[in-house]
Order: structure tokens, then sequence, then C-alpha cells
């Protein structure tokens, strides 16, 4: 059994990860009804969803309320720790430096992300704060699950924005 709960078979664990990414796009299609960038992130213990959030920096006018970070520190209150070694997060967009900040903060467990950040990526893309040896802890990390799903509702959104009159 793994961290989060999924059997050590590789496709069972690519089918839990993708049952929680659809998880993840539920959540981040929220996002856009107050004017937020639709990214969706949620938080797996054993399998079980402990915290799900999306952006919310128009709603609140946080430049840090990412929807990594609300799901990490929503996690934490579930669970009653900020060490979330057992924890998997299961986010729709790659993490930018700020939140892949956090993931090393919470000791997390494990890192799945839908689609690339080429312009924010902190976990591949740009940086790889998740595998860096200097700091305190890695997080592994899987990349692109239900990335074109993902990709889309980014593309949509801000084609929408774009349109807007």
């Amino acid at each position: 059994m793994t961290a989060d709960g999924v059997a050590g078979d590789p496709g069972d664990r690519e089918a839990a990860d993708r049952m929680a990414m659809d998880l993840a796009l539920a959540e981040a299609a929220r996002a856009p009804g107050h004017g937020d960038v639709p990214v969706g992130a949620v938080v797996l213990v054993d399998g079980r969803v402990v915290a799900a959030r999306h952006n919310e920096r128009e709603l609140r006018g946080d430049p840090t309320a990412h929807a990594e970070l609300l799901a990490l520190a929503d996690a934490s209150v579930a669970l009653g720790t900020w060490r979330l070694s057992e924890a998997t997060l299961v986010v729709t967009l790659e993490p930018c430096p700020m939140c892949a900040g956090g993931l090393v903060a919470t000791r997390l467990g494990r890192l799945v992300f839908g689609a690339a950040d080429p312009k924010a990526g902190a976990c591949g893309s740009l940086y790889n704060l998740c595998a860096d040896p200097r700091l305190n802890h890695e997080v592994p990390v899987t990349a692109g699950v239900a990335a074109p799903a993902c990709a889309a509702l980014l593309t949509d959104f801000f084609a929408a924005r774009r349109n807007a009159p």
C-alpha cells in the first residue's frame, strides 16, 4: 500500500490519480464563478479526500489564495498537523514557486499535477523545487495526469476573458 492508499500496481495508481484529478477539475470549474483562474486541488490521505479547494485570489483579494495553499491549510486543520507526509496533493496546474515552497514546507508525501506551466511552473518546468536536494524535503512528483483536460479548462477561461466586451 502506498501513502495515498493505492496498491503498488502502477495501473491502480494511474486510475486513482485520474479519479482524483477529476475531483480537482470539478473544483477548478468553480473558480471562474468569482473571476478566478480555474485551478483546483484536492488532498488525499489513504485514498480519502481531506481537502478540496480552488483559486480564490480575486474572491479574497489575496495574492496567496492559490488552490494548493488553501487545500494544504484545510488538510492541516482536518488532520491536526502541519506535516502532510502521508498526503497526496492533486492539482490541475503545475504549482508556482510559492506553492512549491508550501509543498516542501508541509513535507508533502506526493504531488500529482495535470498541465505543465512553462511560465511559472516550479515542479519541473522552470524550476524543480520539489527535487532540490539543498532543501529540507523532496516531494515525489507525477506530472501530466489528464493534462489535455486541465490545459483546456485554462485555455477556455483565458479565451473567454480575451473575447469579453
